[in-house]
Protein backbone atom coordinates (compact mmCIF):
# COMPACT_ATOMS: atom_id res chain seq x y z
CA UNK A 1 0.00 0.00 0.00
CA UNK A 2 1.17 3.10 -0.95
CA UNK A 3 2.05 6.00 1.75
CA UNK A 4 1.73 9.36 0.14
CA UNK A 5 3.89 11.98 1.64
CA UNK A 6 3.70 14.23 4.66
CA UNK A 7 3.56 17.61 3.02
CA UNK A 8 2.02 20.10 5.06
CA UNK A 9 -1.15 21.04 2.57
CA UNK A 10 -4.27 20.08 2.03
CA UNK A 11 -5.88 18.81 -1.40
CA UNK A 12 -6.77 22.26 -2.06
CA UNK A 13 -3.66 24.06 -1.98
CA UNK A 14 -4.78 25.83 2.08
CA UNK A 15 -2.13 24.95 4.65
CA UNK A 16 -3.37 22.53 7.17
CA UNK A 17 -3.09 22.53 10.78
CA UNK A 18 -0.47 20.00 12.11
CA UNK A 19 -3.34 17.61 13.81
CA UNK A 20 -5.36 17.26 10.52
CA UNK A 21 -2.29 15.71 8.54
CA UNK A 22 -2.11 11.66 8.45
CA UNK A 23 0.48 11.71 11.13
CA UNK A 24 3.18 9.28 12.39
CA UNK A 25 3.15 7.91 15.87
CA UNK A 26 5.72 10.29 16.70
CA UNK A 27 3.98 13.41 15.90
CA UNK A 28 1.00 12.00 17.99
CA UNK A 29 3.10 11.11 21.06
CA UNK A 30 4.29 15.23 20.92
CA UNK A 31 0.64 16.22 20.63
CA UNK A 32 -0.54 13.38 23.72
CA UNK A 33 2.08 15.27 25.91
CA UNK A 34 1.41 19.11 24.99
CA UNK A 35 -2.26 18.12 26.04
CA UNK A 36 -0.77 16.34 28.94
CA UNK A 37 1.30 19.33 30.29
CA UNK A 38 -2.00 21.82 29.18
CA UNK A 39 -4.03 19.84 31.98
CA UNK A 40 -2.12 21.58 35.17
CA UNK A 41 -1.31 24.66 32.91
CA UNK A 42 -4.84 25.84 32.01
CA UNK A 43 -3.66 26.02 28.61
CA UNK A 44 -1.00 27.90 28.76
CA UNK A 45 2.08 26.99 26.79
CA UNK A 46 5.11 26.41 29.00
CA UNK A 47 7.54 27.25 26.54
CA UNK A 48 6.17 30.09 24.74
CA UNK A 49 6.45 31.22 28.39
CA UNK A 50 9.97 30.66 29.01
CA UNK A 51 10.82 31.82 25.61
CA UNK A 52 9.74 35.12 26.35
CA UNK A 53 11.24 35.02 29.63
CA UNK A 54 14.29 34.01 28.49
CA UNK A 55 14.76 36.77 25.62
CA UNK A 56 13.84 39.53 28.06
CA UNK A 57 16.24 38.46 31.03
CA UNK A 58 19.33 37.42 28.88
CA UNK A 59 19.32 40.89 27.01
CA UNK A 60 18.03 42.74 30.44
CA UNK A 61 21.57 41.19 31.59
CA UNK A 62 23.17 42.09 28.18
CA UNK A 63 22.06 45.95 28.93
CA UNK A 64 24.12 47.72 31.50
CA UNK A 65 22.68 50.87 30.94
CA UNK A 66 19.05 49.52 31.45
CA UNK A 67 20.17 47.98 34.71
CA UNK A 68 21.57 51.39 36.07
CA UNK A 69 18.42 52.74 34.81
CA UNK A 70 16.23 50.47 37.33
CA UNK A 71 18.68 51.25 40.12
CA UNK A 72 18.60 54.59 39.57
CA UNK A 73 14.55 54.41 39.13
CA UNK A 74 14.50 52.26 42.50
CA UNK A 75 16.52 54.97 44.31
CA UNK A 76 14.26 57.80 43.20
CA UNK A 77 11.38 55.55 44.22
CA UNK A 78 12.69 55.17 47.82
CA UNK A 79 12.81 58.56 48.55
CA UNK A 80 9.34 59.72 46.55
CA UNK A 81 7.79 57.07 49.15
CA UNK A 82 9.86 58.38 52.26
CA UNK A 83 8.61 61.77 51.02
CA UNK A 84 4.34 60.80 50.58
CA UNK A 85 4.86 58.41 53.71
CA UNK A 86 5.63 62.33 55.90
CA UNK A 87 3.06 63.89 54.38
CA UNK A 88 5.68 66.08 51.98
CA UNK A 89 4.50 64.45 48.67
CA UNK A 90 1.64 63.60 46.83
CA UNK A 91 0.99 59.61 46.27
CA UNK A 92 1.82 58.43 42.88
CA UNK A 93 -1.59 58.71 40.68
CA UNK A 94 -3.52 55.68 39.65
CA UNK A 95 -2.86 54.64 35.82
CA UNK A 96 -6.15 55.08 33.33
CA UNK A 97 -9.02 52.81 34.63
CA UNK A 98 -7.45 51.77 37.78
CA UNK A 99 -10.05 52.57 40.70
CA UNK A 100 -8.83 50.24 43.47
CA UNK A 101 -7.96 52.79 45.64
CA UNK A 102 -10.39 55.84 44.99
CA UNK A 103 -11.91 55.03 48.19
CA UNK A 104 -11.18 58.35 50.71
CA UNK A 105 -10.74 55.23 53.38
CA UNK A 106 -7.35 54.80 50.92
CA UNK A 107 -5.91 58.19 51.80
CA UNK A 108 -5.49 57.33 55.34
CA UNK A 109 -3.04 55.99 57.50
CA UNK A 110 -1.20 53.34 57.25
CA UNK A 111 -3.32 52.23 53.93
CA UNK A 112 -2.12 54.95 51.84
CA UNK A 113 1.85 53.92 52.57
CA UNK A 114 0.86 49.99 51.44
CA UNK A 115 -1.12 51.65 48.21
CA UNK A 116 1.70 53.94 47.51
CA UNK A 117 4.27 50.84 48.15
CA UNK A 118 2.34 49.10 45.70
CA UNK A 119 1.67 51.69 42.82
CA UNK A 120 5.64 52.27 42.72
CA UNK A 121 6.45 48.40 42.67
CA UNK A 122 4.30 48.24 39.85
CA UNK A 123 5.55 51.20 38.15
CA UNK A 124 8.65 49.62 38.93
CA UNK A 125 8.07 46.24 37.56
CA UNK A 126 6.71 48.18 34.03
CA UNK A 127 9.94 50.07 33.58
CA UNK A 128 12.07 46.73 33.79
CA UNK A 129 9.61 44.96 31.59
CA UNK A 130 9.35 47.68 29.11
CA UNK A 131 11.79 48.96 26.70
CA UNK A 132 15.12 46.53 27.32
CA UNK A 133 17.49 46.78 23.89
CA UNK A 134 17.05 43.88 21.66
CA UNK A 135 13.70 41.94 23.23
CA UNK A 136 11.34 41.43 21.05
CA UNK A 137 8.04 42.87 21.22
CA UNK A 138 5.73 40.20 21.39
CA UNK A 139 8.14 38.90 24.32
CA UNK A 140 8.35 42.25 26.12
CA UNK A 141 4.06 41.94 25.80
CA UNK A 142 3.96 38.68 27.82
CA UNK A 143 6.76 39.52 30.10
CA UNK A 144 5.01 42.92 31.59
CA UNK A 145 1.44 41.09 31.01
CA UNK A 146 2.75 38.09 33.68
CA UNK A 147 4.67 40.30 35.76
CA UNK A 148 0.97 42.56 36.04
CA UNK A 149 -0.78 39.43 36.79
CA UNK A 150 1.47 38.46 39.48
CA UNK A 151 1.21 41.93 41.14
CA UNK A 152 -1.91 42.03 40.77
CA UNK A 153 -2.52 38.80 43.57
CA UNK A 154 -0.47 40.74 46.10
CA UNK A 155 -2.31 44.25 46.02
CA UNK A 156 -3.17 45.50 49.36
CA UNK A 157 -6.97 46.00 48.49
CA UNK A 158 -7.07 41.84 47.92
CA UNK A 159 -6.81 41.10 51.64
CA UNK A 160 -8.94 41.41 54.55
CA UNK A 161 -5.90 43.22 57.22
CA UNK A 162 -4.71 45.58 54.34
CA UNK A 163 -8.45 46.64 53.03
CA UNK A 164 -9.82 49.44 54.97
CA UNK A 165 -12.99 48.85 53.19
CA UNK A 166 -13.28 45.32 54.30
CA UNK A 167 -12.23 46.28 58.16
CA UNK A 168 -15.12 49.33 57.97
CA UNK A 169 -17.41 46.68 57.03
CA UNK A 170 -16.29 43.72 59.67
CA UNK A 171 -16.33 46.15 62.54
CA UNK A 172 -19.92 46.73 61.92
CA UNK A 173 -20.99 44.06 61.67
CA UNK A 174 -19.12 41.73 63.49
CA UNK A 175 -17.49 39.70 61.67
CA UNK A 176 -21.07 38.83 59.92
CA UNK A 177 -19.08 39.87 55.92
CA UNK A 178 -16.33 37.21 56.42
CA UNK A 179 -19.31 34.37 57.94
CA UNK A 180 -21.43 35.43 54.32
CA UNK A 181 -18.25 35.15 52.13
CA UNK A 182 -17.06 31.91 53.11
CA UNK A 183 -20.36 30.71 52.69
CA UNK A 184 -20.72 32.48 48.94
CA UNK A 185 -17.08 30.58 48.62
CA UNK A 186 -18.21 27.22 49.26
CA UNK A 187 -21.38 27.46 47.54
CA UNK A 188 -19.29 29.01 44.46
CA UNK A 189 -17.10 25.76 45.20
CA UNK A 190 -19.69 23.30 45.18
CA UNK A 191 -20.84 24.46 41.72
CA UNK A 192 -17.75 24.40 40.18
CA UNK A 193 -16.88 20.69 41.43
CA UNK A 194 -20.67 19.66 40.70
CA UNK A 195 -20.68 21.50 37.40
CA UNK A 196 -23.70 23.31 38.62
CA UNK A 197 -24.71 26.80 37.14
CA UNK A 198 -23.89 30.08 38.66
CA UNK A 199 -26.02 31.75 41.10
CA UNK A 200 -28.10 33.61 39.97
CA UNK A 201 -28.72 32.31 35.93
CA UNK A 202 -31.58 30.90 36.93
CA UNK A 203 -33.76 33.96 36.66
CA UNK A 204 -32.19 34.36 32.52
CA UNK A 205 -33.73 31.27 30.77
CA UNK A 206 -33.43 31.21 26.83
CA UNK A 207 -36.55 31.49 25.63
CA UNK A 208 -38.48 32.90 28.36
CA UNK A 209 -36.29 35.78 30.03
CA UNK A 210 -33.39 36.16 27.44
CA UNK A 211 -34.12 35.01 23.34
CA UNK A 212 -37.46 35.84 23.81
CA UNK A 213 -38.36 37.59 20.75
CA UNK A 214 -41.19 35.17 18.83
CA UNK A 215 -39.93 34.03 16.15
CA UNK A 216 -39.65 30.15 14.00
CA UNK A 217 -36.59 27.83 13.08
CA UNK A 218 -37.13 27.82 9.06
CA UNK A 219 -33.99 26.16 8.43
CA UNK A 220 -31.59 23.82 9.90
CA UNK A 221 -28.36 21.61 9.03
CA UNK A 222 -25.85 20.15 10.82
CA UNK A 223 -24.40 23.75 11.49
CA UNK A 224 -26.97 26.16 12.30
CA UNK A 225 -30.53 27.06 13.10
CA UNK A 226 -32.17 29.81 10.96
CA UNK A 227 -34.98 31.77 12.80
CA UNK A 228 -37.07 33.94 11.13
CA UNK A 229 -38.53 36.64 13.56
CA UNK A 230 -42.25 37.15 13.62
CA UNK A 231 -43.07 40.70 11.93
CA UNK A 232 -44.65 43.59 14.79
CA UNK A 233 -45.88 45.82 11.65
CA UNK A 234 -48.48 45.30 8.97
CA UNK A 235 -45.85 46.15 6.46
CA UNK A 236 -41.52 45.43 6.20
CA UNK A 237 -39.10 46.53 4.29
CA UNK A 238 -38.80 44.73 1.36
CA UNK A 239 -34.95 43.82 1.47
CA UNK A 240 -34.62 41.41 5.08
CA UNK A 241 -31.96 41.43 7.06
CA UNK A 242 -29.39 38.52 7.87
CA UNK A 243 -27.44 38.60 11.22
CA UNK A 244 -24.16 36.51 11.94
CA UNK A 245 -22.87 36.24 15.28
CA UNK A 246 -19.95 35.06 16.59
CA UNK A 247 -19.72 31.27 17.29
CA UNK A 248 -17.63 31.60 20.29
CA UNK A 249 -21.11 32.30 22.44
CA UNK A 250 -24.26 31.87 21.78
CA UNK A 251 -26.37 34.05 19.33
CA UNK A 252 -28.44 36.07 21.69
CA UNK A 253 -26.41 38.75 22.68
CA UNK A 254 -28.11 40.19 20.17
CA UNK A 255 -31.89 38.94 21.38
CA UNK A 256 -31.22 39.88 25.13
CA UNK A 257 -34.30 41.23 27.17
CA UNK A 258 -37.04 42.63 25.67
CA UNK A 259 -35.58 46.01 26.80
CA UNK A 260 -32.48 46.00 25.05
CA UNK A 261 -32.67 43.59 22.38
CA UNK A 262 -31.57 44.63 19.04
CA UNK A 263 -33.41 42.11 17.15
CA UNK A 264 -36.49 42.97 18.43
CA UNK A 265 -36.03 46.65 17.95
CA UNK A 266 -35.52 45.91 14.45
CA UNK A 267 -38.63 44.07 13.92
CA UNK A 268 -40.64 46.67 15.77
CA UNK A 269 -39.30 49.53 13.34
CA UNK A 270 -40.45 46.97 10.45
CA UNK A 271 -37.52 44.79 9.04
CA UNK A 272 -37.80 41.12 8.32
CA UNK A 273 -34.80 39.61 10.85
CA UNK A 274 -33.16 36.43 10.31
CA UNK A 275 -30.48 35.31 12.62
CA UNK A 276 -28.25 32.31 12.78
CA UNK A 277 -27.95 30.26 15.86
CA UNK A 278 -24.64 28.04 15.62
CA UNK A 279 -24.49 24.48 16.92
CA UNK A 280 -22.33 23.83 19.79
CA UNK A 281 -19.64 21.60 18.43
CA UNK A 282 -18.32 18.39 20.21
CA UNK A 283 -15.87 15.91 19.98
CA UNK A 284 -17.57 14.28 16.66
CA UNK A 285 -17.42 18.01 14.90
CA UNK A 286 -13.69 17.96 15.00
CA UNK A 287 -13.08 18.32 11.31
CA UNK A 288 -15.67 21.10 11.07
CA UNK A 289 -13.58 23.84 9.56
CA UNK A 290 -13.63 27.82 8.71
CA UNK A 291 -15.15 26.67 5.21
CA UNK A 292 -18.07 24.80 6.49
CA UNK A 293 -18.95 27.99 8.78
CA UNK A 294 -19.39 29.86 5.25
CA UNK A 295 -20.72 27.26 3.35
CA UNK A 296 -23.41 25.61 5.93
CA UNK A 297 -23.74 28.97 7.92
CA UNK A 298 -23.80 32.22 5.96
CA UNK A 299 -24.23 30.59 2.21
CA UNK A 300 -27.02 28.10 3.49
CA UNK A 301 -28.62 30.52 5.26
CA UNK A 302 -28.75 32.83 2.16
CA UNK A 303 -29.65 30.22 0.53
CA UNK A 304 -33.04 29.87 2.49
CA UNK A 305 -33.79 33.11 2.51
CA UNK A 306 -33.53 33.97 -0.91
CA UNK A 307 -36.44 30.81 -1.05
CA UNK A 308 -38.29 32.83 1.43
CA UNK A 309 -38.23 36.15 -0.24
CA UNK A 310 -37.27 35.16 -3.85
CA UNK A 311 -35.73 37.81 -5.96
CA UNK A 312 -34.76 40.30 -2.94
CA UNK A 313 -31.36 42.03 -2.26
CA UNK A 314 -30.23 40.90 1.35
CA UNK A 315 -28.73 43.20 4.10
CA UNK A 316 -26.43 41.26 6.53
CA UNK A 317 -24.77 42.16 9.53
CA UNK A 318 -21.65 40.53 11.32
CA UNK A 319 -20.90 40.31 14.74
CA UNK A 320 -16.91 39.59 16.11
CA UNK A 321 -15.88 36.74 14.53
CA UNK A 322 -18.99 36.29 12.57
CA UNK A 323 -18.45 39.48 10.94
CA UNK A 324 -14.97 38.29 10.00
CA UNK A 325 -16.81 35.35 8.12
CA UNK A 326 -19.20 37.82 6.97
CA UNK A 327 -16.55 39.66 5.46
CA UNK A 328 -15.28 36.62 3.62
CA UNK A 329 -18.29 35.37 2.57
CA UNK A 330 -19.25 39.08 0.81
CA UNK A 331 -15.67 39.15 -0.72
CA UNK A 332 -15.95 35.58 -2.64
CA UNK A 333 -19.82 36.12 -3.16
CA UNK A 334 -18.64 39.79 -5.18
CA UNK A 335 -15.96 37.63 -6.99
CA UNK A 336 -18.18 34.99 -8.13
CA UNK A 337 -20.44 37.96 -9.19
CA UNK A 338 -22.94 37.09 -6.32
CA UNK A 339 -25.25 40.23 -6.32
CA UNK A 340 -27.27 39.05 -3.36
CA UNK A 341 -26.21 41.02 -0.72
CA UNK A 342 -28.02 44.80 -0.16
CA UNK A 343 -25.57 46.07 1.97
CA UNK A 344 -22.91 44.74 4.30
CA UNK A 345 -22.51 45.51 8.62
CA UNK A 346 -19.58 44.79 10.87
CA UNK A 347 -20.14 44.50 14.46
CA UNK A 348 -16.75 44.97 16.29
CA UNK A 349 -14.95 42.75 13.78
CA UNK A 350 -11.42 42.86 12.62
CA UNK A 351 -10.73 41.87 9.18
CA UNK A 352 -6.66 43.19 9.05
CA UNK A 353 -5.05 41.37 12.17
CA UNK A 354 -1.43 43.40 12.44
CA UNK A 355 -3.32 44.88 15.93
CA UNK A 356 -5.46 42.24 17.25
CA UNK A 357 -5.67 43.63 21.10
CA UNK A 358 -4.54 42.20 24.45
CA UNK A 359 -5.54 38.87 23.01
CA UNK A 360 -2.43 38.34 20.99
CA UNK A 361 -0.55 38.04 24.17
CA UNK A 362 -1.51 34.07 24.28
CA UNK A 363 -1.27 33.91 19.95
CA UNK A 364 1.92 32.91 18.97
CA UNK A 365 3.46 30.26 16.97
CA UNK A 366 4.42 28.00 20.14
CA UNK A 367 1.07 29.37 22.03
CA UNK A 368 -0.94 27.83 18.68
CA UNK A 369 0.85 24.64 18.97
CA UNK A 370 -0.11 24.24 22.29
CA UNK A 371 -3.60 25.24 21.83
CA UNK A 372 -3.72 22.49 18.49
CA UNK A 373 -2.43 19.87 20.93
CA UNK A 374 -5.69 20.36 23.28
CA UNK A 375 -8.07 20.36 20.44
CA UNK A 376 -6.12 17.27 19.24
CA UNK A 377 -6.77 15.70 22.08
CA UNK A 378 -10.36 16.85 23.07
CA UNK A 379 -11.66 17.43 19.22
CA UNK A 380 -12.49 21.64 20.52
CA UNK A 381 -11.52 24.10 22.57
CA UNK A 382 -13.76 24.25 25.23
CA UNK A 383 -15.22 27.04 26.84
CA UNK A 384 -13.66 27.10 30.13
CA UNK A 385 -10.24 27.63 28.59
CA UNK A 386 -11.53 30.53 26.59
CA UNK A 387 -13.49 32.46 29.12
CA UNK A 388 -10.34 31.80 31.33
CA UNK A 389 -8.39 33.78 29.01
CA UNK A 390 -11.05 36.69 28.76
CA UNK A 391 -10.99 37.09 32.30
CA UNK A 392 -7.05 36.95 32.55
CA UNK A 393 -7.46 40.06 30.20
CA UNK A 394 -9.57 41.92 32.59
CA UNK A 395 -8.15 40.36 36.15
CA UNK A 396 -8.65 43.79 38.48
CA UNK A 397 -12.11 43.78 36.84
CA UNK A 398 -13.26 40.02 36.25
CA UNK A 399 -11.24 38.55 38.75
CA UNK A 400 -9.85 40.25 42.13
CA UNK A 401 -12.97 42.90 42.33
CA UNK A 402 -15.48 39.98 42.42
CA UNK A 403 -13.50 37.81 44.71
CA UNK A 404 -12.93 40.64 47.49
CA UNK A 405 -17.11 41.77 47.06
CA UNK A 406 -18.09 38.02 47.10
CA UNK A 407 -16.06 36.34 49.67
CA UNK A 408 -14.80 39.69 51.85
CA UNK A 409 -17.33 41.73 51.94
CA UNK A 410 -20.24 39.15 51.76
CA UNK A 411 -21.93 40.52 48.97
CA UNK A 412 -23.10 38.93 46.21
CA UNK A 413 -23.58 40.92 42.75
CA UNK A 414 -26.98 40.41 41.25
CA UNK A 415 -26.90 38.41 37.89
CA UNK A 416 -27.56 40.56 34.70
CA UNK A 417 -28.88 39.09 31.51
CA UNK A 418 -25.11 40.19 30.00
CA UNK A 419 -23.07 38.22 32.42
CA UNK A 420 -26.13 34.89 32.37
CA UNK A 421 -25.23 35.23 28.19
CA UNK A 422 -21.09 35.19 29.07
CA UNK A 423 -21.73 31.86 31.00
CA UNK A 424 -23.13 30.34 28.30
CA UNK A 425 -20.49 29.21 26.82
CA UNK A 426 -19.88 27.44 23.69
CA UNK A 427 -16.67 25.38 22.67
CA UNK A 428 -14.47 26.03 19.13
CA UNK A 429 -14.01 23.02 16.45
CA UNK A 430 -10.65 21.56 16.62
CA UNK A 431 -10.26 22.45 12.74
CA UNK A 432 -11.72 25.89 12.49
CA UNK A 433 -10.69 27.36 15.35
CA UNK A 434 -6.15 26.06 14.14
CA UNK A 435 -7.00 27.50 10.52
CA UNK A 436 -8.36 30.61 11.87
CA UNK A 437 -5.59 31.21 14.80
CA UNK A 438 -2.91 30.50 11.99
CA UNK A 439 -4.38 31.98 8.85
CA UNK A 440 -5.93 35.08 10.28
CA UNK A 441 -4.55 36.02 13.20
CA UNK A 442 -1.21 34.93 13.02
CA UNK A 443 -0.44 35.11 8.70
CA UNK A 444 -3.29 37.71 8.35
CA UNK A 445 -3.78 36.42 5.21
CA UNK A 446 -7.56 38.11 4.47
CA UNK A 447 -5.69 41.68 4.55
CA UNK A 448 -2.65 40.21 2.56
CA UNK A 449 -5.48 39.05 -0.12
CA UNK A 450 -3.98 35.89 0.11
CA UNK A 451 -7.11 33.82 2.09
CA UNK A 452 -8.39 30.82 -0.25
CA UNK A 453 -11.92 29.82 -0.75
CA UNK A 454 -12.77 27.45 -3.41
CA UNK A 455 -8.91 27.17 -4.25
CA UNK A 456 -8.47 30.87 -5.18
CA UNK A 457 -7.42 33.79 -2.92
CA UNK A 458 -10.00 36.64 -2.38
CA UNK A 459 -9.38 40.36 -1.69
CA UNK A 460 -11.79 42.41 -0.14
CA UNK A 461 -11.48 44.91 -2.91
CA UNK A 462 -13.89 43.16 -4.68
CA UNK A 463 -16.72 44.26 -2.27
CA UNK A 464 -18.52 47.41 -3.85
CA UNK A 465 -21.94 47.03 -1.50
CA UNK A 466 -21.77 49.83 0.72
CA UNK A 467 -20.86 49.03 4.41
CA UNK A 468 -21.69 50.18 8.24
CA UNK A 469 -18.58 49.52 10.56
CA UNK A 470 -19.01 49.78 14.60
CA UNK A 471 -16.16 49.85 16.61
CA UNK A 472 -16.49 50.47 20.43
CA UNK A 473 -13.94 53.00 22.54
CA UNK A 474 -12.68 49.95 25.28
CA UNK A 475 -12.60 46.94 23.23
CA UNK A 476 -9.65 45.00 24.24
CA UNK A 477 -10.72 41.84 21.38
CA UNK A 478 -11.37 43.95 18.70
CA UNK A 479 -9.35 47.53 19.20
CA UNK A 480 -11.48 49.86 17.40
CA UNK A 481 -8.18 51.01 15.76
CA UNK A 482 -8.03 47.50 14.34
CA UNK A 483 -11.55 47.26 12.83
CA UNK A 484 -11.21 50.80 11.23
CA UNK A 485 -8.62 49.16 8.64
CA UNK A 486 -11.61 47.98 6.81
CA UNK A 487 -11.12 51.65 5.25
CA UNK A 488 -7.46 50.59 3.76
CA UNK A 489 -9.28 47.40 2.29
CA UNK A 490 -12.65 47.95 0.92
CA UNK A 491 -13.00 49.69 -1.97
CA UNK A 492 -16.33 51.44 -1.25
CA UNK A 493 -18.42 53.29 1.12
CA UNK A 494 -18.11 53.26 4.44
CA UNK A 495 -20.31 54.67 7.23
CA UNK A 496 -17.82 54.17 10.57
CA UNK A 497 -19.06 54.72 14.12
CA UNK A 498 -17.12 54.36 16.93
CA UNK A 499 -19.52 53.72 20.52
CA UNK A 500 -19.03 54.37 24.10
CA UNK A 501 -18.57 50.96 25.95
CA UNK A 502 -16.37 47.76 25.30
CA UNK A 503 -16.93 44.87 22.88
CA UNK A 504 -19.74 44.03 24.16
CA UNK A 505 -21.90 46.59 25.92
CA UNK A 506 -20.46 49.24 23.43
CA UNK A 507 -22.51 46.81 20.64
CA UNK A 508 -25.85 45.84 23.15
CA UNK A 509 -26.65 49.90 23.77
CA UNK A 510 -30.17 50.32 22.94
CA UNK A 511 -31.79 54.11 23.08
CA UNK A 512 -32.69 55.41 26.49
CA UNK A 513 -29.44 53.23 28.37
CA UNK A 514 -27.62 56.34 30.20
CA UNK A 515 -24.12 57.47 29.62
CA UNK A 516 -24.21 56.81 25.80
CA UNK A 517 -22.27 58.67 22.82
CA UNK A 518 -20.88 57.45 19.49
CA UNK A 519 -18.93 59.34 16.85
CA UNK A 520 -19.92 58.61 12.92
CA UNK A 521 -18.64 59.63 9.51
CA UNK A 522 -19.38 58.61 6.30
CA UNK A 523 -16.56 58.15 3.53
CA UNK A 524 -16.73 57.05 0.29
CA UNK A 525 -14.54 54.93 -2.01
CA UNK A 526 -13.31 58.09 -3.80
CA UNK A 527 -11.91 59.29 -0.86
CA UNK A 528 -8.76 59.73 0.53
CA UNK A 529 -8.08 57.59 3.43
CA UNK A 530 -7.37 58.94 6.75
CA UNK A 531 -6.13 57.86 9.90
CA UNK A 532 -8.28 56.51 12.78
CA UNK A 533 -7.58 59.49 15.07
CA UNK A 534 -7.69 61.98 12.54
CA UNK A 535 -11.04 60.52 11.60
CA UNK A 536 -12.32 60.83 15.36
CA UNK A 537 -11.35 64.26 15.45
CA UNK A 538 -13.47 65.19 12.16
CA UNK A 539 -16.19 62.51 13.33
CA UNK A 540 -19.46 64.44 14.29
CA UNK A 541 -20.60 63.32 18.38
CA UNK A 542 -23.76 62.83 18.90
CA UNK A 543 -25.75 60.99 22.39
CA UNK A 544 -27.45 58.18 23.02
CA UNK A 545 -27.83 54.91 21.08
CA UNK A 546 -25.97 54.29 17.74
CA UNK A 547 -28.88 51.46 16.95
CA UNK A 548 -31.58 54.69 15.44
CA UNK A 549 -28.36 55.81 12.85
CA UNK A 550 -27.76 52.28 11.76
CA UNK A 551 -31.78 51.51 11.07
CA UNK A 552 -31.81 54.95 9.12
CA UNK A 553 -28.93 53.46 7.30
CA UNK A 554 -30.60 50.78 6.45
CA UNK A 555 -33.59 52.14 5.62
CA UNK A 556 -31.69 54.68 3.44
CA UNK A 557 -30.25 51.56 1.21
CA UNK A 558 -33.43 49.62 1.25
CA UNK A 559 -36.22 50.24 -1.38
CA UNK A 560 -38.53 52.72 -0.97
CA UNK A 561 -41.90 50.50 -1.10
CA UNK A 562 -42.90 48.03 1.79
CA UNK A 563 -44.24 44.85 1.67
CA UNK A 564 -46.38 42.49 3.42
CA UNK A 565 -44.31 40.68 5.82
CA UNK A 566 -42.90 37.13 4.36
CA UNK A 567 -44.03 33.82 5.27
CA UNK A 568 -41.32 30.75 5.74
CA UNK A 569 -40.90 28.12 2.96
CA UNK A 570 -42.47 25.23 4.02
CA UNK A 571 -43.54 23.84 6.99
CA UNK A 572 -42.33 25.73 10.19
CA UNK A 573 -39.49 23.56 11.98
CA UNK A 574 -39.86 24.68 15.61
CA UNK A 575 -40.25 27.77 17.42
CA UNK A 576 -38.05 30.18 17.94
CA UNK A 577 -34.76 30.28 19.89
CA UNK A 578 -34.92 26.75 18.50
CA UNK A 579 -32.81 23.72 19.92
CA UNK A 580 -29.00 24.37 19.29
CA UNK A 581 -29.28 27.47 22.04
CA UNK A 582 -29.88 24.43 24.44
CA UNK A 583 -26.94 22.63 23.55
CA UNK A 584 -24.33 22.21 26.48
Amino acid sequence: METRPTTGCMEDGAAAPPGLLAESPFRSLDHAKEAWIARGTGGLSPAALALAFSDWFIHLLAAPGKQLELASLAVRQGRQFAEAAGGAAPLEPMGPGDDRFAAAAWQAAPFRYWQQAFRLTEQWWCAATRDTPGTTRHHEDVVSFAARQWLDVFSPGNFALTNPDVLQRTAATWGANLVQGACHAMEDAWRVTTGQPATGLEHFKPGVDVAATPGSVVFRNHLIELIQYRPSTAAVAAEPLLIVPAWIMKYYILDLSPHNSLVRYLVDQGHTVFCISWRNPDENDRDLGFEDYRQLGIMAALDAISRIMPDRKIHAAGYCLGGTLLAIAAASMASQRDERLASVTLFAAQTDFTEPGELQLFIDDSQVYFLESMMWERGYLGGAQMGGSFQLLRSNDLVWSHAVRHYLLGEREPMTDLAAWNADRTRMPYRMHSQYLRHLFLDNDLACARYEVDGRPITLRNIRVPMFVVGTERDHIAPWRSVYKIHHLADTDITFVLTSGGHNAGIVSEPGHPHRHFRIKSTVHADLNVGPDEWAAAAEMREGSWWPAWEAWLDEHSSAQQVAPPKADGPVITAAPGTYIFQK
